[in-house]
């Protein structure tokens, strides 16, 4: 006789039936068989120029316990520019994969990169293993095809596998939305903020958590995130200018002008980022730094690094978290490449632009019927500058020019090729206050993947 399924069994199933047929492939595969509670943070080089890369492995060391998921273990939601694989030796099954972009492959595509080689320091955490195991690193290029691989055993019980101790930095949690096993885990670092500016400090990463979940769809999902703030102190207050002639000695060697443009914010010493965070649990990193100046930057699964100061913060750290977290890419275009980061032969991996490679893998479902493709602007953002007219427009323009969903040529810094779906969105300008659907959709599938 079979037994009567009660209400909360039936919901269970359809749960695992959802997840399956959202995230078709991913492994069922039990946590506890293959980790112990605790990360394992791997440092690499990622080194070359616009033609060759290579990776180098430099050292692992074993941290906090883990605070990333225990679920969804060996498919990656999103492609990413690159993949970070646990493998089991003798069977080659994949027992945790993650994927990421890099710095290093945002220069690749610059006008330096044609004749210089560079190295870019890259940390990466995955569960430690409680026995040997393989770990490949790979990155992919414009086409999607791999460039470069590396694999290479990580054992356990090896003793040049060094502890992490605390580091004697500061920390406080900002917001609690669940335990560390469950929710998705932000670390907010300082950068560029004197030992006397502590509490400033801390006041600053306060409005990072009330930005993220001043914002839709974060909003509904906030009790799926936790976010911890880590007080590393600079010599100096403040942040490197180099177009100004202004280097610091700053905790984590931040500065503007990468690649030469003005507003581009980062740092390139993620160990110095890792180092500063220390025994903190966490998957996602905001470098907060202490500036008035205009400027940031977002890496998919890498670190987002965001001015404290600007009048414009609130947008540009939801933009930015849009690309580190939810995998997002610019809407913008501000004219032709020398080199594209999106060939007209490829499908980009990021959810919300298209190449019309393969439009059928993207938002072609959210496209009303009748719609043309490519889809032609409306009139008010035909003939305007819409950002400078913005704060004049009535509720229902605005609404119309972010929730139409389309297919509006000029996105991903190129003005022809690469299509966006909406004609405005968080991803395209800072005066426009919301996703549209199809960003809203990648990111709320993204909190589902590591909390469900």
């Amino acid at each position: 006789m079979t037994p009567k399924m009660n209400g909360d069994m039936k919901r269970t199933i359809l749960a695992v039936l959802a997840l399956t047929l959202l995230f078709p492939g991913l492994s069922a595969r039990d946590f506890d068989t293959d980790f112990e509670n605790a990360t394992l943070r791997l440092d690499y080089v990622f080194c070359g120029d616009s033609r060759h890369q290579a990776i180098y492995f430099q050292q692992a060391l074993k941290t906090s316990e883990w605070a990333g998921r225990r679920h969804n273990l060996s498919e990656p939601l999103l492609e990413g520019n690159g993949q970070i694989r646990v493998l089991d030796p003798e069977t080659g099954e994949c027992l945790y994969a993650n994927s990421f972009s890099t710095l290093f492959q945002e220069w690749q595509v610059t006008t330096e990169a044609l004749h210089v080689q560079k190295a870019f320091e890259n940390c990466f955490q995955v569960p430690f293993p409680k026995r040997p195991v393989d770990v490949e690193v790979f990155l992919v290029d414009t086409h999607r095809k791999v460039s470069s691989r590396l694999r290479h055993r990580i054992d356990p019980t090896d003793i040049l596998i060094r502890r992490e101790a605390g580091n004697g930095h500061s920390s406080a949690v900002i917001w609690q939305g669940g335990p560390v096993e469950a929710a998705i885990d932000i670390a907010v670092v300082a950068e560029g903020y004197a030992a006397s500016e502590k509490a400033k400090f801390y006041r600053d990463a306060e409005r990072v958590a009330q930005a993220l979940f001043g914002h839709e769809p974060f909003a509904s999902h906030r009790n799926d995130f936790s976010v911890r703030a880590v007080f590393a102190p600079s010599e100096d207050s403040g942040i490197s200018v180099p177009r100004a002639g202004k280097w610091l000695r700053t905790a984590l060697d931040g500065h503007f002008d990468t690649f030469y443009s003005a507003r581009y914010l980062t740092t390139s010493s993620m160990q110095k980022v890792y180092d500063a965070i220390g025994s903190v649990p966490f998957e996602h990193v905001v470098v907060l730094v202490n500036t008035p100046i205009y400027g940031g930057g977002g890496i998919y699964n890498s670190v987002t690094i965001m001015n404290s100061d600007h009048p414009t913060f609130v947008p540009v750290m939801v933009h930015e978290f849009g690309h580190a977290f939810g995998g997002l890419a610019d809407e913008y275009a501000y004219g032709d490449q020398e080199e594209t980061p999106y060939p007209a032969d490829t499908e980009p991996w990021e959810p919300n632009v298209t190449t019309l490679h393969d439009f059928a893998a993207k938002w072609q479902d959210l496209v009303p019927e009748g719609t043309p493709v490519p889809t032609e602007p409306g009139e008010l953002d035909r003939n305007n500058d819409v950002r400078r007219i913005w704060n004049t427009l009535s509720p229902e323009q605005k609404h119309d020019l972010t929730f139409r969903v389309g297919v509006y040529e000029g996105a991903g810094y190129q003005m022809k090729g690469v299509y966006r779906p909406v004609q405005e969105c968080r991803m395209r300008i800072n005066e426009c206050e919301e996703f549209c659907p199809v960003c809203t959709r990648a990111i709320v599938r993204m909190i589902e993947y590591y909390t469900r």
